[in-house]
């Protein structure tokens, strides 16, 4: 009872003494009253700030998502279809005439009618199918496909000639002396006349061509050609591509020889006799003749060195398996026609609505076509260019996959690397295709948000796949002679860029925010606009920017970033110089907020590495929006305290659910500074003077309204039904909870308040002044939560008074339990109560101070020991024997640890283990050690023998035990650590004979309570170790410790016998004396020692 009278005067004596934060503001001119003032009127709108606090929580959401760089790629979220881009039939071919059409069915069926050769296993060798298909391609009845078939068949039946290409040999035979051998061909056509008349002869036939000749041109037909000479080689390579004239197509056959050249003498004598053939004739006597030849090349003399020496020959029908062409006919401009009509049909064929179509053709529009390219003798290069352009063109009346569109590039690029050479005509039509589709290409571009959103996978990897294909035709600008760009593809991506910026920002600046508004209703818009122009460079730089520079090497980011910036900037300055002379509330809001977003897009352009130098339109932006920021902290001060006002006039008093002591006012307060503090980190006003006085202002209005908050919860518990009778008022413990939790919320948002970079002062540190609020507002609070206390406490006193005087007013027939069962029922019940009503910091102030001196407690212990000789009365009272009983010696050995020190109170921890090592029974087994002390290296030698009669802490019946030894108390030795033995497996008797040295003084181990303290474990490996027991051993009775050694030698005690055994709870008491000591050494030690006590209550 006393103790809690104290504490109410005490409290009450601070409150009437200390000074207030509450009390300095009003002597402030315009300060609040003592009384809870309401806020003005004028801010925003009057009502419960709710509106005002959820459009503040839109900002910081907001301002969630623009904090650091964005990661790469993380807007992709959508994997539907990607937009649809735009076709123009009129960008594709031509469309072709009646006349003309029908010129090109015929041509398409005089392909298959006079085609010669063998398919291959992929095309079809039917000869109905193909024309079947043709008719249905082509749209025609039977009769005319029939009456266009007759008339191919009576047109004039074409002439046909074989390309053969000489590649490559392997493993030929060695004919020179050096291992190797000079290895040409020679090829010709065999006609089936002298094939027939010598049919030996024409296995080894060979045939030769003129060695000077010009290579540019087919030559004349029944020519006999030879490539060129390979030196010291066996395996050469050619790659020479030749031309014959076929009369017969049936019969005729390839004939190709390998020899091994040994001199210019017999090559150039077997070229000059070429001139000498004439017709079939004598052709097939040149060949008996270079048959002899050859025949003879083994046993020629030492005079025909010069005969070269024949390798090999090779026959192959033209029939068997070759291609066929047409001789004589243009056929560039018909293939491409013909492709062009069946890859139309084919499109609408498949997936007339599709962008995913990769140009697969049927297998019969594939085999006509590869009939036709043979048979118009058009290059593997002229194919691929006739592809490109037929599918670029078509892509952009009807949008193919941009895969299948750079596989025809790389397919082009390929082929143009071997063979760089088309005929003007064909050049200029490939320049204007690439041209065709590079424009194509930047008329998307300009549109880059509208087909290819960030936001859509599908999008992105077509856009990928457009930028390669765009990157491939940079690769044949240096190849034209007639350049398909005007200035480089880079400059023009670039261009197509900013003028798509320039058209996606007007369109949303007029639909948004149109100039012919006046300024405060364009100011809505303008946020709006800063918003879409943040998210889009979010955008640009997480997807757009790696793409462009990856592909093209173009810096989208920093050039959409200068674009868009400087765009904003130019807009805001000339609408905050508009809107200076308007400022009013609702104008303030708004340019908070768009300030707030090019604020964060300044940091933006801060936060990328590698960034140029040049300084943004945005600079110094801050100083025209200086007045709005202030306008709006006001208006934030005057809603926050209707938003406190609304939560307390909605608050029951009651916490907010069983996890929690607080009620909802308390939450909502909390939540509103919180709110403030991180809307300062926002802002990060970059003017430091200016940025003081803004801070300054904002913490003392935070204080403000935490101190209107208190005073409107201390005025709603006074006015509960109840309150003044009740003793203990759970609605006085919610509101000394609150009052606690709005303390703390405050002092957190409050030191977020602190200086930016560059500002007086260093960086963190709140300022003076603000410090200066800080701690006064902390004062208040303290004392209302004092003032709270005290109101709690001061309706117990009555009560105790109560029950006190019933105690004294028990007859004597009464026991004293009985008596005062009363009491200690009303004290149990009212402190359950306040245990489970208030949180840890509001209940210490309930109880006693456990920071007081030693001399406190010296002071009841001399009240007990006066009270003792009292009542003795120097023997003429009570005797001492019944004065000094248990109740005595307990008390007095509480009130002697009390006023120790922690170290005093660490020691006599330690000697309660020491004494208790002799009062245990041997059932936690017994441990064996030697410990002496070498003076000459002082260190103390402490020897780990042997262990017996463990407790069995696995499931096996046995244990894996090792023992930690340690000295204590550890202020005796700081600087030592504890050591360990080895783990003996599965074992009740391990076995350790290992030797541990600690480096410490004698004089420490003369201290009274100094030991050496063994703790046996049980090792588990897949969960915490078992705690086994423990022993402890003075280190003052230790051999070398206590007396110095005779001769200052070494020499090792006798073995001790230690019985294990677990702390008692004598040993505890003295750790429950640390428990409530606030030093870092107390709360140390007692962490140790509780991690210890885990290890004992999960042992059986």
């Amino acid at each position: 009872m006393s103790t809690l009278l104290d504490i109410k005067s005490s409290v009450l004596r601070q409150v009437q003494v200390c000074p207030s934060f509450r009390r300095r503001t009003e002597q402030d001119p315009g300060s609040a009253s003592a009384d809870p003032q309401e806020p003005a009127t004028g801010a925003w709108k009057p009502g419960d700030g709710v509106e005002f606090f959820a459009h503040m929580r839109l900002m910081l959401k907001k301002g969630e998502g623009r904090q650091g760089l964005p990661c790469l790629e993380v807007p992709l979220r959508s994997g539907s279809p990607a937009p649809p881009e735009p076709v123009d039939p009129s960008r594709g071919l031509r469309a072709l005439a009646p006349e003309e059409v029908e010129m090109l069915y015929e041509e398409a069926l005089y392909t298959v009618l006079y085609r010669a050769g063998t398919m291959g296993p992929d095309q079809v060798d039917d000869e109905e199918a193909l024309l079947s298909y043709l008719q249905q391609v082509f749209g025609t009845s039977p009769e005319e496909h029939t009456e266009a078939i007759e008339r191919v068949r009576k047109a004039k039946a074409p002439t046909y000639a074989l390309k053969v290409s000489v590649m490559r040999a392997k493993n030929l035979l060695a004919k020179d002396p050096n291992g190797f051998s000079d290895p040409y061909c020679m090829l010709g056509i065999l006609p089936a006349s002298d094939a027939t008349r010598e049919p030996r002869a024409q296995k080894e036939q060979r045939f030769g061509f003129r060695k000077g000749s010009k290579r540019g041109g087919p030559l004349p037909a029944k020519c006999i050609q030879v490539t060129e000479v390979k030196s010291s080689t066996l395996n050469p390579v050619w790659k020479e591509h030749f031309l014959f004239e076929i009369e017969d197509v049936s019969t005729d056959q390839l004939h190709l020889d390998i020899w091994d050249h040994d001199d210019d003498v017999s090559l150039v004598e077997a070229c000059r006799k070429l001139n000498e053939v004439i017709g079939l004739k004598g052709m097939g006597r040149y060949f008996k003749q270079i048959v002899k030849s050859a025949r003879a090349n083994g046993t020629a003399g030492p005079t025909e060195d010069h005969t070269d020496d024949f390798l090999g020959c090779l026959n192959i029908p033209v029939r068997r398996d070759t291609a066929m062409s047409q001789r004589g006919r243009s056929g560039f401009l018909s293939h491409l026609l013909l492709l062009s009509h069946l890859l139309r049909l084919e499109h609408s064929a498949e997936e007339p609505n599709s962008s995913s179509w990769r140009g697969e053709l049927s297998t019969p529009a594939a085999t006509i076509l590869c009939l036709h390219g043979a048979q118009s003798n058009l290059s593997p290069l002229q194919l691929a260019v006739l592809h490109w352009q037929v599918s670029s063109r078509h892509h952009q009346t009807c949008t193919l996959d941009y895969s299948y569109l750079l596989g025809l590039l790389e397919d082009m690029q390929a082929h143009w690397e071997e063979a760089p050479s088309l005929p003007q005509e064909q050049e200029e039509s490939l320049a204007d295709s690439l041209s065709a589709f590079s424009e194509f290409g930047l008329q998307l571009l300009r549109q880059l948000r509208d087909y290819f959103p960030a936001t859509n996978s599908t999008a992105v990897y077509r856009l990928e796949l457009l930028l390669k294909c765009l990157g491939k035709l940079q690769l044949f600008q240096p190849s034209f002679e007639i350049c398909p760009f005007e200035t480089e593809l880079n400059m023009d991506i670039a261009a197509a860029l900013k003028r798509g910026n320039r058209e996606w920002y007007d369109r949303i600046l007029n639909a948004k925010s149109p100039r012919e508004q006046p300024g405060p209703q364009r100011l809505p818009g303008l946020v709006v606009l800063a918003d879409a122009v943040y998210d889009d460079l979010q955008f640009c730089y997480s997807v757009y920017a790696s793409l462009f520079h990856s592909i093209l090497n173009v810096d989208v980011f920093t050039l959409t970033f200068r674009q868009l910036e400087r765009l904003v900037a130019e807009e805001a300055w000339v609408l905050t110089e508009e809107l200076s002379p308007k400022m009013t509330l609702e104008v303030a809001s708004g340019l908070f907020e768009l300030y707030l977003t090019l604020a964060d897009l300044q940091r933006f352009w801060d936060s990328i590495p590698g960034r140029d130098s040049r300084s943004l339109a945005l600079a110094g932006i801050h100083a025209p929006f200086l007045p709005a920021v202030k306008l709006w902290f006001q208006v934030l001060r005057d809603q926050a305290k209707w938003r406190l006002q609304g939560a307390v006039d909605m608050d029951t008093l009651e916490p907010v659910d069983a996890s929690s002591r607080h009620s909802s006012s308390a939450a909502t307060a909390g939540l509103c500074l919180s709110h403030i503090q991180e809307l300062w980190v926002r802002l990060a006003w970059p003017d430091p003077a200016q940025a003081q006085g803004l801070g300054t202002q904002l913490g003392q209005d935070m204080c403000e309204a935490t101190l209107f908050y208190t005073e409107l919860l201390r005025k709603k518990v006074d006015t509960q039904p109840g309150a003044a009778g009740e003793a203990v008022s759970e609605a006085l413990c919610v509101v000394l909870n609150n009052v606690e939790l709005v303390r703390k919320a405050a002092g957190q948002a409050l030191k977020g308040l602190a200086w930016p970079e560059g500002a007086t002062g260093p960086e963190g540190v709140l300022p003076r002044p603000l410090l200066s609020c800080t701690q006064a507002l902390d004062d208040d609070l303290q004392r209302e939560a004092h003032t709270v206390t005290a109101h709690l406490t001061s309706k117990m006193v009555g009560d105790i008074r109560k029950y006190v005087q019933h105690i004294s007013l028990s007859p004597d027939s009464i026991q004293n339990d009985e008596a005062v069962a009363p009491l200690m029922k009303y004290l149990d019940e009212k402190l359950a109560l306040l245990n489970a009503s208030l949180v840890k910091g509001n209940l210490s102030r309930l109880g006693a101070n456990r920071d007081v001196s030693a001399d406190f407690y010296s002071r009841f212990h001399f009240t007990l020991e006066a009270l003792v000789s009292f009542f003795h009365a120097e023997g003429q009272g009570l005797p001492l024997e019944s004065l000094r009983d248990g109740s005595y010696k307990r008390l007095k050995e509480e009130l002697r640890l009390h006023k120790c020190s922690t170290r005093e109170c660490i020691e006599q921890f330690y000697l309660d283990k020491l004494k208790q090592r002799t009062l245990e029974q041997n059932r936690f087994g017994r441990l064996s050690v030697r410990c002496h002390y070498e003076a000459a290296e002082q260190r103390l030698a402490v020897e780990v023998l042997h262990a017996a009669d463990l407790l069995p802490l696995d499931a096996n019946g046995l244990s894996d035990p090792f023992v930690i030894v340690e000295l204590g108390p550890p202020h005796l030795f700081p600087l030592v650590r504890s050591q360990r033995t080895q783990v003996k497996t599965r074992t009740l008797h391990p076995v350790y004979d290992e030797l541990f040295y600690f480096s410490v003084p004698a004089e420490a181990c003369r201290r009274r309570a100094a030991c050496v303290l063994f703790t046996v474990m049980d090792h588990d490996w897949l969960s915490t170790n078992d705690f086994a027991g423990e022993a402890a051993l003075g280190l003052g009775g230790v051999s070398g410790v206590a007396r110095p050694q005779v001769g200052g030698g070494a020499r090792a005690g006798q073995p001790v016998t230690l019985h294990l055994c677990r702390p008692r709870a004598q040993v505890r008491s003295a750790l429950r004396r640390l428990e409530g000591r606030t030093s870092k050494e107390a709360q140390e030690f007692v962490k140790k020692l509780k991690e210890l006590e885990k290890c004992m209550e999960a042992d059986p």
